[in-house]
């Protein structure tokens, strides 16, 4: 399947420079780009020819095209025509958001449209963070800090002109708001694609890898204890766009029908305020972990690991979210399990979260 990535990122943090290095890198020649506008873009130098309007080739051989009325369309459209032959054929899709736009839309038409998801796979979802003016963006707007807390990789720009300890301080504010997201830097003209772009989840060769650094237990311990840079520490980091993140252990084996009824009554009533959820479960009817990671409404497909990544075998989940506390979905989750075997249906004000 076709991992599609998104890049996201506020007002001029970079988002631009980043897809124009993209689309000129030779490892890159295999990659369909979605954008608002190919002006943004600057194609000036790397245009070839134009297949019909909307869809550019490049010199480096990577596809352009912009979002039509829909972006659905969009991706079928760019599906037939490489099928037909009509563009080349392309291995991986990079769809850019404009900077106040939520990217978890996008992740929701992907898992939503059947020859969609046939065909594509929700790769990293990739946000730029201005290295100058990322501060200021954390500090007063919200959408800004949304993004960070649905990304998989967070890219600091503008490290070549930013002061070392204000790059410092973003790494800290922005680990504090998504403690699971890697964090690479570019300067403008380099940045990590592997770390970006060829290392995600939803590859079966990266899998364990992922899911090792998710839980280790230097990252847990922190996320339990975080210690902001002002020097007060709290049980989980709550910052001023009350933003939640924590982890919630379970030790006994989880029946995994109860625990589908869970997640998506709970999603279902506030998936607006779970802006993300991963976890290793240890399932009951399974005898390795169960793998799971959503962006608020959209649960991917449950995965399984060839082993657990240690001796531990309790249950971890970690939430992002917006207004709901670690204890509230602590004393829902368990006391939803309780209830496993006892009753034969479930509502959603069962979940129990205010």
């Amino acid at each position: 399947m076709i991992p599609v990535n998104v890049v996201t990122g506020f007002l001029g943090s970079g988002k631009t420079t980043l897809l124009k290095e993209i689309l000129q890198k030779p490892e890159f020649n295999d990659t369909a780009v979605i954008v608002n506008e190919f002006g943004e873009v600057g194609l000036d130098h790397i245009l070839l020819e134009e297949v019909e309007e909307g869809i550019l080739l490049l010199e480096s051989g990577c596809i352009c095209c912009t979002i039509r009325s829909d972006l659905q369309e969009t991706i079928r459209s760019l599906q037939a025509k490489a099928a037909a032959s009509e563009i080349p054929a392309f291995s991986r899709l990079v769809i850019e958001t404009t900077g106040l736009a939520d990217p978890a839309p996008i992740v929701s038409t992907i898992a939503a449209e059947p020859i969609i998801r046939n065909h594509f796979r929700i790769g990293n979802i990739i946000c730029t963070l201005d290295g100058i003016a990322g501060m200021r963006t954390l500090r007063n707007h919200e959408e800004g800090i949304k993004q960070i807390a649905v990304a998989d990789r967070i890219l600091i720009t503008k490290t070549d002109m930013a002061e070392p300890a204000l790059v410092s301080q973003l790494e800290l504010e922005a680990h504090g708001v998504n403690p699971l997201a890697l964090i690479g830097h570019s300067t403008g003209s380099g940045f990590d694609a592997s770390l970006l772009i060829d290392e995600d989840i939803n590859d079966p060769a990266m899998r364990a890898a992922e899911i090792g650094r998710w839980f280790d237990a230097n990252q847990l311990a922190q996320m339990k204890n975080h210690k902001h840079a002002h020097g007060h520490s709290h049980h989980s980091h709550e910052n001023t766009a009350g933003l939640n993140s924590f982890v919630v252990e379970y030790e006994n084996p989880i029946d995994w029908t109860a625990f589908g009824i869970w997640l998506t009554s709970l999603l279902h009533a506030h998936g607006e305020r779970i802006l993300r959820v991963k976890g290793l479960l240890n399932v009951a009817e399974s005898t390795t972990p169960v793998i799971l990671h959503g962006v608020q409404h959209v649960v991917h497909a449950p995965m399984h690991l060839e082993k657990w990544p240690g001796d531990d075998r309790n249950s971890r989940i970690i939430f992002i979210t917006k207004g709901i506390s670690e204890a509230a979905i602590k004393t829902s989750l368990t006391g939803f399990l309780s209830l496993a075997g006892r009753v034969s249906s479930f509502s959603d004000e069962a979940v129990g979260v205010d």
